[in-house]
């Protein structure tokens, strides 16, 4: 299993720190171990509430003729029924563009859409009484493929792309020339706890829902929005999360306003749970891309052009589709500089659940398609592929993306890169599997090195902000709320460490509170690896402003000048004077002094022109990099990892502990994705695969048997908080090295062909893939 390296040795100019870089376990570690910790499935019900459940289309597309609710208002149990007539305001439950409705009430759009929701005494009978509705619809022939999109020309957002120079004519001239496709698939989220929310009415209107979702803010809007009501009169709350990987960022919304609306009619607390089959079937997943490339190298295998089109099956409305094609477009790059490139993409309506956020917010997709493509560049001039991403690598006077951001930090990958490279033995390796895979005829190993560097920051630039809110009691307890919410990562100890650093007081004494609207306002969501840098700067302002006012006062109170005034250990020290925390707390409310303060923090230096495809979307990248090994059975297409190396850059880790457990998920989940979690659609836009029985996530047996973790030592140049970098999305990437450790494989079989091998490399692709090989390609 994975083996942590030390804590990162600090530099001999800085002391050690209490709680801040500490591996401290996460502060619901037990009660999720022992089933204490409270979800939203948890709360103890109010006395009189009723149960939601969905009515969903029969059809993928179409118009609605008709829609017959009588056996469903006379089953028993109902409450009522609720369809797009009974919503006050606007029947719109999408985050940007108005194109997303809670109910249908006209167009089909998707297989199981929401028609009508029925309100119950129990929950079973809602999901019974649901299927009790007569509907009729004129039946249209759906699109469901990218082919089939790119067929009648439909897209939920226009094409857009950016880049420099003329790659079209380089690439022309280029010693060597290749091209090709790759399909990417999607991902479900497969979240622990499904998509639930809790409606209960308050007075004159007011409405508080707890919701499993990574943006409060937003179900607050559109809860509103639904009920035509005031911002002000809805109070989103969530303690934690069962998983969320960004499918709660946008796509909680829809049901936390159903319940909100069945609230409002009925006067009574209503909940609504998705069972996990209709989670699959009507929540989005990853976006799935086709993306075809073309090249064009020197003879040592360096870039002279790149061109790729990013084709993204998005679903049937817009959602965050901008956005994450967006992130795909910006890291099509990678980790390497290119003089002349183009990025175009098109982001294509399909007749299936709009697609959303998922870890690396479409980043994985761009980042996948370039490693595969300097493989194929490598195996073309029959050099290592770890050396053509070497000679690729961002390096000074070669460190301008495709967007116009410098890369300034241009030292670490490399570095980092041939560090891992040396851990790894990755020559002697590579020699090893080649003396290996000539004497064994069916089992063929596999080793790929690749890298990741990724930007940090929204690139939605008013995202990039964030409130909290401390309060000091008078007997030193500390109260600390902010805009983050907890998924599982580890987001509200980072930033109490922080809080509690900052007063120099033992961690017990912060007390974690619940992320709610009715607190902190107009959040982002927790999202883009932001989370601890937004929140934990906030909190770590808010929380200096009160010391500095209980500094001044114990100053003014012994004598001395403020900067003698030292917290540390739970006591204050003043000159010779030295008192509890908590004392000094007692004696700042005694003479008036405010001990509780709101935190605001917004992300610097970030620009961004979309229009003109240039700018400094990002603060800062974070860097990593992992070296895999696979074993291919050619005959089944079964395999294994067998191993797996990661190095990664966390910047100044604000708690290894957690940090570690990032990477290590991250890349399961990451691999997860590249190797057995394929979505299948039939022609009729049917979700097939929408259940454990027919999706399958890694479970703990597929985590390599030799999985070596380490940090790597270095510090964000930008200041972050405590020179911290973001860890929760770039670990995904490293999963890359994976799929091009199969690719690997699978080329020893022949090393004159082309490996026809998209991702999810599953192991029947796989078995196509090696049967193709050999010349016997299956139908």
């Amino acid at each position: 299993m994975s083996k942590p390296l030390p804590a990162t040795p600090l530099p001999p100019d800085e002391a050690p720190l209490r709680h801040v870089r500490q591996p401290l376990p996460h502060d619901s570690a037990k009660r999720h171990v022992t089933g204490l910790a409270q979800y939203i499935d948890d709360i103890r019900e109010p006395e009189g509430t009723l149960h939601v459940a969905i009515g969903q289309s029969p059809r993928a597309r179409g118009r609605l003729v008709a829609l017959d609710l009588d056996a469903v208002r006379a089953a028993p149990g109902v409450v009522r029924v609720l369809t797009a007539a009974d919503i006050p305001g606007k029947n719109d439950v999408s985050p940007a563009f108005g194109d997303d409705p809670m109910f249908a009430a006209d167009e089909i759009s998707f297989h199981g859409q929401a028609l009508f929701a029925v309100v119950a005494t129990t929950r079973d009978a809602a999901r019974r009484a649901a299927t009790l509705a007569r509907v009729e619809t004129l039946h249209e022939a759906p699109r469901v493929t990218v082919e089939d999109a790119l067929e009648r020309g439909e897209s939920v957002l226009p094409d857009y792309s950016f880049g420099r120079g003329d790659a079209a004519s380089v690439i022309a001239g280029a010693p060597v020339r290749l091209e090709g496709s790759l399909r990417v698939g999607g991902q479900e989220h497969f979240y622990l706890e499904g998509q639930v929310a809790l409606a209960i009415p308050g007075e004159e209107g007011d409405v508080h829902v707890y919701s499993s979702t990574q943006h409060p803010t937003e179900v607050q809007h559109v809860v509103a929005r639904v009920l035509d009501i005031p911002d002000a009169f809805v109070t989103c709350e969530v303690r934690r999360m069962g998983g969320g990987f960004g499918g709660k960022e946008s796509q909680a919304t829809q049901w936390a306003a159903t319940a909100a609306l069945a609230a409002r009619i009925t006067g009574r607390p209503c909940k609504l749970r998705l069972d996990r089959d209709d989670d699959f079937k009507l929540t989005g997943k990853r976006h799935d891309f086709r993306s075809d490339w073309r090249i064009g190298t020197d003879e040592t295998g360096r870039i002279l052009g790149y061109e790729v089109d990013h084709l993204a099956r998005c679903g049937y409305s817009a959602d965050l589709s901008n956005g994450v094609v967006d992130r795909t477009m910006f890291h099509s790059d990678n980790a390497y500089f290119m003089p002349d490139v183009r990025i175009g993409s098109k982001r294509l309506k399909t007749n299936t659940v709009s697609n959303t956020a998922f870890r690396g917010f479409g980043g994985p997709q761009g980042m996948l398609v370039i490693e595969h493509v300097l493989d194929q560049v490598a195996w073309a001039m029959g050099r290592d592929p770890l050396d053509v991403r070497y000679a690729n690598l961002y390096a000074p006077g070669r460190d301008v993306t495709p967007y116009g951001m410098s890369v300034e930090e241009t030292d670490t990958l490399p570095a980092l890169m041939r560090s891992l490279e040396r851990s790894s033995d990755y020559r002697t390796r590579r020699e090893a599997i080649r003396a290996f895979n000539a004497g064994s005829p069916v089992i063929k190993r596999g080793l790929a090195l690749t890298p990741v560097k990724f930007g940090i920051s929204f690139t939605l630039t008013h995202l990039n902000q964030a409130g909290a809110l401390v309060h000091v009691y008078q007997d030193g307890s500390v109260h600390l709320n902010h805009g983050g919410t907890e998924m599982g990562q580890g987001l509200y100890l980072k930033v109490a460490q922080v809080v509690a650093e900052e007063f120099g007081i033992a961690i017990e004494r912060v007390r974690i509170t619940a992320t709610t609207t009715a607190k902190v306002p107009n959040t982002a969501p927790t999202a883009a690896s932001s989370g601890t840098d937004l929140n934990g700067m906030a909190a770590r302002i808010a929380a200096g402003a009160i010391r500095r006012r209980m500094a001044a006062h114990a100053a003014e109170t012994f004598g001395v000048p403020e900067d003698e005034v030292v917290f540390r250990d739970d006591r204050v020290f003043a000159g010779n004077e030295s008192l509890d925390f908590g004392e000094l707390a007692k004696r700042c409310v005694q003479s008036r002094v405010q001990l509780s303060e709101a935190g605001f923090y917004k992300t610097p230096k970030i620009t961004w022109d979309r229009a003109k495809g240039t700018g400094r979307p990002f603060l800062y990248f974070a860097y990593g990099a992992a070296c895999a090994e696979v074993a291919v059975d050619t005959l089944t297409g079964e395999y294994r990892v067998t191993r797996v190396d990661i190095l990664h850059d966390c910047g100044r880790s604000l708690n290894p502990a957690i940090d570690i457990g990032q990477i290590e998920g991250g890349f399961v989940q990451g691999m997860g994705w590249l190797t057995t979690e394929e979505l299948v659609f039939d022609g009729e836009g049917r979700l097939r695969t929408h259940a454990p029985s027919t999706y399958k996530i890694p479970v703990a047996s597929d985590v390599p048997a030799d999985f070596r973790v380490a940090l790597y030592p270095n510090t964000n140049r930008e200041e972050t908080i405590y020179r911290s970098k973001a860890v929760g999305e770039p670990p995904i990437m490293l999963a890359n090295s994976v799929f091009c450790a199969l690719t690997d494989a699978v080329r020893a079989l022949d090393p004159t062909r082309p490996v026809p091998l998209d991702a999810p490399a599953t192991p029947e692709a796989v078995l196509r893939a090696c049967e193709a090989m050999r010349g016997r390609p299956l139908g």
